[in-house]
């Protein structure tokens, strides 16, 4: 099929699933697929702005789009081929930051792109036996945190300060639970705010939990969540709108319990959490992201969407009071939004813009 006979197809869709929003009456957002370039399963996005996102998934891929998902360029990182890249943190159109995972312990890599992803530098290789990274996020450019899962009590984070240099912090943070760790399900299982908040959302355990600093990841804090949490199960998403407001989403991985998926809010930086009214999916909650933090945003400052793969995607204006169902939107892992435009990203390389 020639390109622009695709453009016509997806434009035709785009247009479809915003009649049917329009006639079922609901406040939906518009819905645009997009062509990322690549068959491979996509895992996590991160954007940057309405015109610059960044994908990675399966295969050691990558795609970054500069105009809005218009166009995609995707590519694979050299030497990663086997790996599967877990999450993203875009930067600019040039520079981004991809975290891999694999079946070894050297499997699990940080790369770095100054150049589009025209070539990537290895700047993080594991060496310990048992460490699985999940996830990380930025405060700024040059520092950011990574989070594993627990390591015979232990969990082996890494911080770096000056965007090349990944030390350990496992000392700083809480002693773990017995088989405490996070999820991989889409790069949103560690948030950042402002200049030194983070939280990290774990389970596979007795206890979902909230690991939480206010200093840059210097001391930490572990609070207890109302999520179910077992092996399989527990918070697999947190994000927070400015230093005391935040949700977090869950659920389980057994198809045995796939109607527990579950969100809950805090509106005192993590300390305390709040189970929110059901959301309209099932099995768990992979991933999650405020859809405006800025000041032109404020009518949907309380508005998340979450994405459960196959088990559906919604949105919430306010918190998790009311939700509604993108209908007939599910397989997507990863959800993210600047500013009331976003994208979902999911399996055989699907990605959806977003738009309120």
């Amino acid at each position: 099929m020639s390109k622009s006979a695709i453009s016509a197809v997806l434009g035709l869709l785009a247009v479809g699933i915003l009649f049917a929003q329009e006639i079922a009456g609901r406040p939906q957002p518009t819905l645009t697929p997009q062509d990322s370039g690549t068959k491979n399963a996509l895992i996590s996005v991160s954007a940057v702005n309405a015109r610059v996102a960044w994908a990675c998934g399966r295969k050691g891929t990558f795609t970054v789009t500069k105009d809005g998902g218009k166009t995609w360029k995707a590519g694979t990182v050299s030497g990663a081929e086997t790996l599967e890249f877990r999450d993203v943190q875009a930067v600019s159109d040039k520079v981004a930051y991809l975290l891999s995972i694999g079946d070894h312990p050297t499997d699990f890599r940080i790369y770095k792109t100054t150049d589009s992803g025209a070539t990537w530098t290895m700047q993080f290789q594991n060496q310990r036996p048992k460490a699985f990274y999940d996830c990380f996020a930025f405060w700024t450019p040059t520092r950011g945190i990574v989070s594993s899962d627990s390591v015979d009590g232990v969990f082996p984070g890494l911080l770096a300060t000056d965007g090349k240099t990944w030390r350990d912090i496992s000392a700083r943070l809480p002693p773990a639970l017995p088989g405490e760790g996070s999820f991989a399900s889409s790069g949103t299982c560690v948030a950042t705010e402002g200049e030194k908040n983070a939280w990290i959302a774990t389970g596979n355990s007795s206890m979902a939990r909230i690991l939480a600093t206010k200093d840059g990841g210097d001391t930490w804090k572990a609070y207890n969540t109302p999520l179910e949490s077992a092996p399989g199960a527990g918070a697999f998403t947190v994000g927070f709108r400015d230093k005391r407001n935040g949700m977090l989403g869950g659920g389980s991985l057994d198809p045995k319990h796939s109607g527990n998926a579950a969100a809950a809010v805090s509106h005192d930086g993590g300390k305390t959490w709040t189970i929110t009214n059901p959301p309209p999916v099932t099995g768990a909650i992979y991933g999650l992201s405020y859809v405006s933090a800025g000041k032109d945003g404020r009518d949907l400052a309380r508005a998340v969407v979450v994405t459960a793969n196959q088990g559906g995607t919604a949105w919430t204006p306010d918190e998790g009071a009311t939700w509604f169902k993108l209908p007939d939107v599910s397989g997507y892992w990863g959800v993210t939004f600047v500013d009331k435009t976003g994208w979902l990203v999911g399996t055989d390389g699907r990605i959806l813009r977003v738009s309120f």
